[in-house]
Order: structure tokens, then sequence, then C-alpha cells
């Protein structure tokens, strides 16, 4: 999840105060609305807070999750409603006064007593779904489960609370209804559609409290049909080989993919297979393919396997997008494993491509640094990234290599990566991330500068490696190894 810029002292301290002390002295939750948008491997939850200021100068706001939302929340943002520019938030972790975890976040602007505010908290959740029943027949359908608490909690009073699921589609198979609720004399929940609502519930006191919690929260579970492949990437290595002397940007993904769909139940039969894709009624939660957009411009596109070569995939490519543009261009690439990918089953693949260098880079001419831009990783939607690791591999010779990433990384690390024909290696940077979403789609920045001397390292060791291996074939050919001369 994004941090933006570390918050002034003032952020700080306030996050440490007692909870007791905030919600009586700073703030009052009006309205709170949570909207949770059921998915496969990703859930996408967007809570807006209706907050009133109950003191001058009122300008940093506390948010808090349990422990099971926290485990699965991936991606966390905030701003106000209406825009688009992301509020300064600062995460600090386990709080154990309270036994939460705690976010902070700063308003644009302080406000004093009776002034509102209306806050938009977007998160992505992942694995917070499982399917169930956990095996499936090769044409029975898929169904999955979700958990979630029944109240949102805040260290502050809430005026009226409510939570609306929507599920994919109308078939919801179950879902909770609770027992002995406060707060409310309505019905607890009430069903249109897709759409599952809870509340609303009245007069709800500070609730980031464990008390609360041992009394007064209750859990839900929503249990509905997804007709789509729950699809993680377990593992995904990136590396970008930037290279001057060929003016070319190659990107190579190695990918490891699951499907955690239902297990299959019985044997794979490839006769139904082949009838279900005839009459276009294949199993959700068998994938057959998977479409992908590449950057425009690209070439010398690859894809193989364990195995070798896959050339059952289809790829439509696109000119490059001029730079200053806004032309939203894309390459296509239907991506079509060697074997259908069934609930369980996994598949090991490398996908790579070349690029034009000048689509990618720039000149700093202030600074005499060269400025090239990698993305993180090809997005593919509804699917979640458990480790990615991306690696960066400069021009030999490059020096005061800089780096900016979009959002901060697990690990990150410097280092020399040789291959043919190097000297002293080049620089490879390498940054590791866990649990990357449709959101992480972030471009990385790397500075460097080339010597001139630099330039000229390959061709000489080009010429150099030419002339000994002429060298040596003279010298081979001068040298007697016959034991016995004529």
């Amino acid at each position: 999840m994004p941090r933006h810029w570390r918050a002034p002292l003032s952020l700080l301290l306030s996050a440490f105060l007692p909870l007791c002390t905030l919600a009586a002295n700073s703030f009052e939750n009006t309205a709170i609305v949570r909207t949770v948008e059921l998915g496969g491997a990703l859930v996408h939850v967007t809570t807006t807070y209706a907050v009133k200021a109950l003191e001058d100068g009122s300008s940093v706001y506390t948010i808090a999750l349990g422990e099971r939302e926290h485990a699965h929340t991936a991606w966390l943002e905030a701003k106000l409603k209406g825009q688009t520019e992301r509020l300064p938030l600062e995460d600090f972790g386990y709080h154990r006064d309270s036994g939460f975890y705690l976010y902070t976040i700063e308003l644009p602007k302080a406000l004093n007593v009776n002034q509102t505010s209306n806050l938009v908290i977007e998160t992505v959740q992942t694995h917070a779904t499982y399917p169930w029943p956990e095996e499936a027949a090769q044409k029975d359908p898929q169904s999955l489960k979700y958990h979630s608490e029944l109240l949102v909690l805040s260290p502050y009073k809430t005026a009226v609370q409510r939570t609306k699921i929507r599920s994919p589609s109308p078939q919801v198979h179950s879902y909770t209804t609770p027992e002995d609720v406060e707060f409310t004399t309505d019905a607890v929940v009430t069903k249109a559609g897709a759409t599952i609502t809870y509340g609303p519930f009245y007069d709800i006191p500070p609730s980031a409290i464990q008390d609360f919690v041992d009394k007064k929260q209750k859990e839900i579970v929503i249990h509905y049909a997804f007709d789509y492949p729950v699809l993680e990437i377990t593992e995904l290595r990136r590396t970008a080989e930037i290279s001057h002397w060929g003016a070319n940007l190659n990107i190579q993904d190695n990918i490891n993919l699951h499907n955690a769909g239902p297990r299959l139940k019985g044997h794979f039969s490839r006769l139904e297979h082949q009838s279900q894709a005839y009459f276009g009624k294949a199993a959700p939660h068998v994938l057959p393919s998977l479409q992908l957009h590449l950057p425009a411009g690209i070439h010398d596109v690859y894809y193989y396997d364990l195995v070798g070569n896959v050339s059952t995939s289809h790829l439509r490519t696109t000119p490059s997008t001029p730079k200053g543009t806004e032309a939203n261009r894309f390459s296509f690439l239907e991506l079509r494993p060697r074997y259908p990918l069934l609930g369980g089953w996994n598949y090991s693949f490398t996908l790579g491509w070349d690029s034009s260098l000048s689509d990618y880079a720039g000149f700093d001419s202030k600074t005499g640094k060269y400025v090239v831009g990698v993305p993180i990783m090809t997005v593919i939607p509804s699917v979640v990234v458990d480790d990615a690791e991306v690696a960066i591999i400069l021009p030999e010779g490059a020096t005061d290599v800089d780096y900016y990433a979009p959002y901060p990384a697990l690990s990150e690390s410097i280092s020399t990566h040789i291959t043919y024909l190097d000297t002293i290696g080049r620089p490879k940077v390498t940054l590791k991330y866990q649990q990357l979403t449709d959101k992480h789609g972030g471009v990385i920045y790397v500075t460097y500068k080339v010597p001139f001397t630099a330039h000229l390292r390959k061709p000489v060791a080009v010429a150099t490696a030419f002339i000994g291996f002429f060298a040596l074939a003279f010298a081979v050919k001068r040298v007697d190894i016959r034991l016995r001369r004529k």
C-alpha cells in the first residue's frame, strides 16, 4: 500500500494519542457507507466517511483495521469525495492500546467546529475469498465464500452506517442474517438483485476497542456464484535490460500461474473440454486462454514454457505512441497455454519482447543523466501477484545510478550483472514486492550516466576478442605437434 510522503510531527504525535481522546475531541462520523465489490482473487472495498469536526484545527483523521481485514489488505488510499488527488496517509502498524492497525490521514485543510468533509477510503483485498465446495467436477459450476465483519470499526462515534455487498451476479446461494444486533430496530439485512445491504445502524459508540468487538461485532459470510477463473501469479520475475548500442529495451517475464478455483474432482477429459468449447459453455473454473495488454510498438515477441515454444497464441501489435500524446494504445496478446488450466493446476511460462529505447528513455541535459521508465508489471485485471521481483540491468559502465519507485519495495539492492563480452559487468537494480494488484501498475524510473569511454568498452572488447581468436589460431597453426619429422 502506498505511502506518499512522511507526515509532519503533529501527525505523528496525534496517531499515538489515546483513542478515547480522539473520539471525544477531534471528529464524529455523521455517516459511514461501505461498498464491497466481490470478485475472485481480488475484492475491492470503498468506504465513505462523512466526518464532522468537534474542535477547531482538526486536520488528522484516524482509521482502524482489524487483524483479519489488515491481513488481506494489499492496497489502501484516501481521497476527498469527488477528487482524484490522494491524501497523505501514514501507516503506524499495530497499536497495542487499541488492538488494531491504525492509519492516519492528513486533511488538505484543517476543519473548525461543525465543519464537515467526505473522505473516501479505497482498499483492495487479496486472498479474501475461497472456493466452496473445495472440489468440483469438470462441468460443475464454481462458487466462492467471503467473510467480513458487520460493523465498520472507527475510533469515533458514528451516527449512522451501512454496508453494501455486491455480487458479480444475482446468484447468491446464502448470506448471514446476524441475530441480537443492537443499534437498529429495522431488518438487519435486505437483498435486492445482486446487492446485499446490512443496516442502517444508528448511534454506534467508538468501536475500535477490543471490548466492543468482543461484545458487539458480528461476522457475516456471503456464498455466491463466480463465473470466471480465480487466478493468482505465485511468482513473477521481470528482467528489463537496457541497451544503448542497440537502442533497445528488452523485457522478459518468468511467470508461475495458479488457478485458485475448486480442485478438479476426478480425471480430466479432453473430449468433454472440447465439447464444452464447441458449444461455448466452458466451466467457469477452467482457463483456456488469457488476454494481455502489452505496450504499443513492441516487436520480436516470444512465448515459451518448459516444453518449448508455444505457437497457439495470437498477437496484434500497434505502432508506438508519440511522446506527449494521450493516445491509449496497446498491443493485444491472446495467450493460450499448452493445456487448459483447471482448479488447483499450475502453469509456468516465459513471455518477452523488445521495444525501441526511445519509447521509454529520455536525456536530461542539465544533469547529464539518462532517464528510463520501466513498468513494474503487466497488469492483469483481477489477478494478484504473490511475489514479484523486478530487475533492471543498465548498460555496462553506467555510473551515478539512482531509481524512483512509485511505492516502497520490501527490499531494494544494486548489484553487478555479468554476461557475455562484459569486462566489469553491468549495474543491476533489483526491487522485490508482494501482493501486487491491479492498482500497482506503476513505473520505476532509473537515472544514470554513461561516460564516453563506456560507449567504447563494448567495441574494444569485441575487437580484442576477435584479435585474440585470430592470434590463437595463428599460433596453433605454427605449432608442430608431430612426434617425428619427415
